[in-house]
């Protein structure tokens, strides 16, 4: 996992390049583009992994998987639709919590279950209000246009800062209680600095989109082969990609559809908005079980 970290720290000033010679513009669509590949292909296999740790010998369908995953779209439509403030507070969580486990769980960290998801949670939250602090008028924009709603002009520094307090004082538990993080420390504040150099000269696509892909998404489906197929291969890579294939496929056609029929509406930033969440929050639980279970065998 290190090694991959250490070429998505090459792959992040790479990304830095193309912001100086594209326009914000191409950067937008260049982060889409990847979004919705290797993005949305990372959470594609969520089925797989169930079928993997599952006690049960129900096969899942391809017709009952696609069932339940319009079923989630349409629930967080209503929900964005009725309570818009809500489902984004709930979005913006469960993703920071994905993002933070997903980044620290191969570090192996011996500190309470409660106090560990507390980190993960404040460390996907730092790094996204990082992102955040550093585009609030694009986020801003955003923001109004899904909750039809004009957000305090305060709140996001606010948040930052009461975060970056939370985030210090579980560090310091943190260091004094787990070797492990103690000895990943300096490393690990070096990428929160890689992040705030990405974010501050890239636009807010694009700044997400690196982190996303090179820091979220490939180690993602590492973790993924690794724990489906037993070690990492091209051979099990691309047995990953051809099951994740159809219910992509599905993802792309679903969003295109969407965004031509919506392009020029506002309302389509609901329905871009629904499909991210409707991917991101199932898959954020399956991946938690996934880990517990690697956590599990591990203990065996």
């Amino acid at each position: 996992m290190q090694n991959i970290y250490n070429l998505s720290i090459i792959l992040s000033f790479l990304g830095l390049w193309i912001t100086s010679i594209f326009s914000g513009q191409i950067e937008i669509i260049l982060g889409f583009v990847l979004i919705f590949s290797f993005g949305v292909l990372h959470g594609s296999n969520d089925i797989l992994l169930i079928d993997t740790f599952s006690n049960s010998k129900t096969k899942y369908t391809f017709l009952r998987v696609l069932g339940t995953y319009l079923f989630a779209v349409f629930s967080v439509i209503i929900l964005l639709y009725l309570l818009p403030a809500v489902a984004l507070v709930i979005f913006i969580v469960f993703s920071a919590f994905h993002f933070g486990e997903q980044h620290w769980e191969y570090r192996l960290i011996k500190v309470p279950e409660v106090v560990l998801n507390i980190f993960y949670l404040l460390y996907g939250l730092l790094v996204l209000q990082i992102l955040f602090f550093l585009n609030q008028d694009d986020v801003i924009i955003i923001v109004n246009s899904i909750i039809s709603d004009t957000i305090p002009e305060n709140l996001i520094r606010y948040c930052f800062i009461f975060n970056i307090a939370a985030f210090v004082l579980m560090s310091f538990y943190m260091f004094f209680k787990s070797r492990a993080f103690k000895k990943n420390i300096l490393i690990e504040l070096f990428y929160l600095i890689v992040f705030t150099i990405i974010f501050k000269v890239s636009t807010l696509i694009w700044g997400f989109t690196i982190y996303f892909i090179l820091w979220h998404s490939i180690p993602s489906l590492f973790e993924q082969v690794v724990f489906i197929y037993g070690d990492f291969s091209k051979q099990n890579l691309l047995s990953y990609c051809k099951k994740a294939f159809p219910y992509w496929i599905i993802s792309l056609i679903g969003i295109t559809i969407a965004y031509f029929l919506f392009k020029n509406t506002k309302i389509f930033n609901t329905i871009f908005f629904s499909f991210i969440a409707s991917v991101t929050l199932p898959h954020a639980l399956i991946i938690n079980k996934m880990f517990g279970r690697k956590k599990t065998q591990s203990i065996k």
